[in-house]
Protein backbone atom coordinates (compact mmCIF):
# COMPACT_ATOMS: atom_id res chain seq x y z
CA UNK A 1 0.00 0.00 0.00
CA UNK A 2 1.29 3.44 -1.06
CA UNK A 3 1.79 6.24 1.85
CA UNK A 4 0.17 9.39 0.57
CA UNK A 5 2.57 11.51 3.17
CA UNK A 6 3.83 15.06 2.23
CA UNK A 7 7.98 16.09 1.96
CA UNK A 8 8.12 18.10 4.87
CA UNK A 9 8.52 20.90 2.71
CA UNK A 10 5.16 21.53 2.38
CA UNK A 11 2.45 22.31 4.81
CA UNK A 12 -1.14 21.38 6.30
CA UNK A 13 -3.52 22.98 8.92
CA UNK A 14 -3.60 22.27 11.95
CA UNK A 15 -7.06 21.08 11.88
CA UNK A 16 -6.79 18.69 9.33
CA UNK A 17 -3.66 17.05 10.49
CA UNK A 18 -4.94 15.91 14.50
CA UNK A 19 -8.19 14.88 12.04
CA UNK A 20 -6.27 12.75 9.61
CA UNK A 21 -3.87 11.79 12.99
CA UNK A 22 -7.51 10.09 14.29
CA UNK A 23 -6.55 12.27 17.22
CA UNK A 24 -10.19 13.65 16.68
CA UNK A 25 -13.52 12.37 15.17
CA UNK A 26 -14.27 15.37 12.81
CA UNK A 27 -12.65 18.62 11.60
CA UNK A 28 -14.82 20.10 13.26
CA UNK A 29 -13.92 18.62 16.61
CA UNK A 30 -10.65 19.67 16.24
CA UNK A 31 -11.18 23.02 15.45
CA UNK A 32 -13.22 23.13 18.47
CA UNK A 33 -10.75 21.86 20.62
CA UNK A 34 -8.23 24.29 19.35
CA UNK A 35 -10.28 27.60 19.48
CA UNK A 36 -10.64 26.35 23.18
CA UNK A 37 -7.18 26.89 23.58
CA UNK A 38 -7.25 22.63 24.18
CA UNK A 39 -4.22 22.38 21.68
CA UNK A 40 -0.77 23.86 21.48
CA UNK A 41 1.47 24.49 18.85
CA UNK A 42 5.21 24.60 19.93
CA UNK A 43 4.28 25.14 23.54
CA UNK A 44 1.67 28.44 22.52
CA UNK A 45 -1.59 28.44 22.26
CA UNK A 46 -2.48 28.27 18.30
CA UNK A 47 -5.38 29.24 15.58
CA UNK A 48 -6.47 25.75 13.52
CA UNK A 49 -5.37 27.78 10.43
CA UNK A 50 -1.71 27.19 11.68
CA UNK A 51 0.67 25.30 9.18
CA UNK A 52 2.13 22.18 10.73
CA UNK A 53 5.80 21.76 9.95
CA UNK A 54 7.61 18.66 10.57
CA UNK A 55 9.47 17.96 14.26
CA UNK A 56 6.85 20.44 15.87
CA UNK A 57 5.58 19.70 19.63
CA UNK A 58 1.80 19.74 19.84
CA UNK A 59 0.17 19.23 23.32
CA UNK A 60 -3.44 18.17 23.19
CA UNK A 61 -6.21 17.28 25.04
CA UNK A 62 -8.61 14.24 25.06
CA UNK A 63 -10.87 13.89 27.70
CA UNK A 64 -9.21 13.50 30.92
CA UNK A 65 -5.56 12.96 29.47
CA UNK A 66 -3.43 15.10 28.08
CA UNK A 67 -0.66 14.45 25.24
CA UNK A 68 2.41 15.69 23.95
CA UNK A 69 3.53 14.35 20.10
CA UNK A 70 6.27 15.42 18.00
CA UNK A 71 5.05 15.50 14.46
CA UNK A 72 7.06 12.71 12.39
CA UNK A 73 5.02 13.17 9.25
CA UNK A 74 2.15 15.09 7.48
CA UNK A 75 -0.71 13.79 5.90
CA UNK A 76 -4.08 15.18 5.01
CA UNK A 77 -6.37 12.10 4.59
CA UNK A 78 -7.57 10.25 7.13
CA UNK A 79 -6.51 6.46 6.86
CA UNK A 80 -6.20 3.23 9.39
CA UNK A 81 -4.77 3.79 12.48
CA UNK A 82 -1.42 2.13 12.18
CA UNK A 83 -1.11 4.74 9.36
CA UNK A 84 -2.54 7.69 11.52
CA UNK A 85 0.26 6.90 14.52
CA UNK A 86 3.25 7.09 11.77
CA UNK A 87 2.31 10.55 11.85
CA UNK A 88 3.58 11.21 15.36
CA UNK A 89 5.21 9.84 18.48
CA UNK A 90 4.38 10.43 21.96
CA UNK A 91 6.66 11.90 23.86
CA UNK A 92 8.53 9.86 27.09
CA UNK A 93 7.73 12.36 29.26
CA UNK A 94 3.82 12.47 28.13
CA UNK A 95 3.69 8.66 28.51
CA UNK A 96 4.82 8.53 31.69
CA UNK A 97 2.47 11.68 33.12
CA UNK A 98 0.06 9.69 31.53
CA UNK A 99 0.42 6.62 32.84
CA UNK A 100 0.70 8.53 36.05
CA UNK A 101 -2.63 9.73 36.26
CA UNK A 102 -3.94 6.85 35.56
CA UNK A 103 -2.61 4.88 38.22
CA UNK A 104 -3.66 8.25 40.55
CA UNK A 105 -6.73 7.75 39.17
CA UNK A 106 -7.73 4.00 39.90
CA UNK A 107 -6.01 4.56 43.58
CA UNK A 108 -8.76 7.18 43.83
CA UNK A 109 -11.40 4.18 43.25
CA UNK A 110 -14.28 3.95 41.19
CA UNK A 111 -18.28 5.37 41.43
CA UNK A 112 -20.50 4.03 43.60
CA UNK A 113 -21.57 0.79 43.03
CA UNK A 114 -25.32 1.67 42.93
CA UNK A 115 -27.13 5.35 42.53
CA UNK A 116 -28.98 5.90 45.50
CA UNK A 117 -32.53 5.45 45.94
CA UNK A 118 -35.15 8.53 47.32
CA UNK A 119 -34.52 7.71 51.00
CA UNK A 120 -30.43 7.33 50.49
CA UNK A 121 -31.03 10.60 48.74
CA UNK A 122 -32.88 12.52 51.72
CA UNK A 123 -30.38 11.29 53.91
CA UNK A 124 -27.47 12.31 52.30
CA UNK A 125 -29.28 16.30 51.83
CA UNK A 126 -29.78 15.97 56.03
CA UNK A 127 -26.58 15.56 56.49
CA UNK A 128 -25.25 17.81 54.18
CA UNK A 129 -27.84 20.66 55.79
CA UNK A 130 -29.65 21.16 52.12
CA UNK A 131 -32.65 19.60 53.76
CA UNK A 132 -34.81 21.25 56.45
Amino acid sequence: MTQHYYHSDQKIRLDKWLWAARFYKTRALAKQMIDGGKVQYDGVRAKSSKMVEVGAEITLRQGNEEKTVAVLALSDQRRGATEAQALYRETEQSVAQREAHAAQRKMLGSAPEHRPDKRSRRELLRVKGSWD
